[in-house]
């Protein structure tokens, strides 16, 4: 039996290449132990913030990227403006802070060769994933979409205020089973989103989802 002590929380794992299991508060942190004599690998759960391109709302981003950071969690965004650099500054500001911000950078319409589109990554991003893929028509689902790539890598997702590719967002995280909670005034802060993603303007209960799905397990932090 091996204990792993986190800085948030206790964990322990009952030998070579078990995951953990959460013996403390519910700020999760997965750890992967290899061997007694190898290194500890810990896998961080991801959550994706998607939202719109063009307006920050400053005041949520702040609140979702400060709180992310604060949990240990690594911050997944688009790479791009908007919420997407409002919400990795608010993390890559935070004090103590041990997760990074990630940004999944699509390619300009003339191919993964040349630069990416301007604003792509935001200053804020410390891990860009480059890709071939590009941000994404109306539908915002077709598989050249970087979208794809947003959803599959977030272990759970919260949406705040944004346009086609924020919903588009949304009915892939239905697909594909990842957990999504919007942090909206109003469900029509994201035009024609789907029924089943529930919405709040209760920051406390945004947290509550997060927490509870990571903690137990979604589909994509069980892979």
């Amino acid at each position: 039996m091996i204990r792993v002590s986190m800085r948030s929380g206790l964990y322990r794992s009952a030998g070579s290449g078990s995951r953990s299991h959460r013996v403390s508060p519910p700020d999760t942190i997965w750890a992967v132990t290899q061997s007694d004599l190898s290194p500890r690998v810990v896998r961080r759960p991801i959550v994706g913030v998607m939202g719109s391109h063009a307006d920050a709302h400053q005041e949520r981003s702040r609140v979702v990227g400060r709180w992310i950071a604060g949990q240990g969690y690594h911050l997944l965004t688009g790479a791009g403006e908007g919420v997407m650099r409002a919400v990795s500054q608010a993390f890559a500001e935070a004090d103590g802070r041990v997760g990074c911000v990630i940004g999944i950078v699509p390619a300009v319409a003339d191919g993964p060769l040349q630069p990416p589109a301007p604003g792509y990554p935001n200053p804020w991003v410390e891990i860009p994933i480059y890709t071939h893929l590009g941000v994404g028509h109306a539908a915002g689902d077709e598989p050249t979409s970087r979208n794809h790539v947003n959803v599959l890598t977030s272990s759970a997702i919260i949406l705040l205020p944004g346009g086609e590719g924020t919903r588009s967002e949304a009915c892939l995280a239905l697909r594909y089973g990842t957990p999504a909670v919007a942090f909206l005034q109003s469900r029509d802060e994201i035009p024609h989103l789907p029924q089943e993603i529930a919405v709040t303007r209760d920051f406390a209960e945004v947290t509550d989802f997060i927490v509870s799905r990571v903690t137990h397990g979604s589909s994509r932090t069980d892979a």
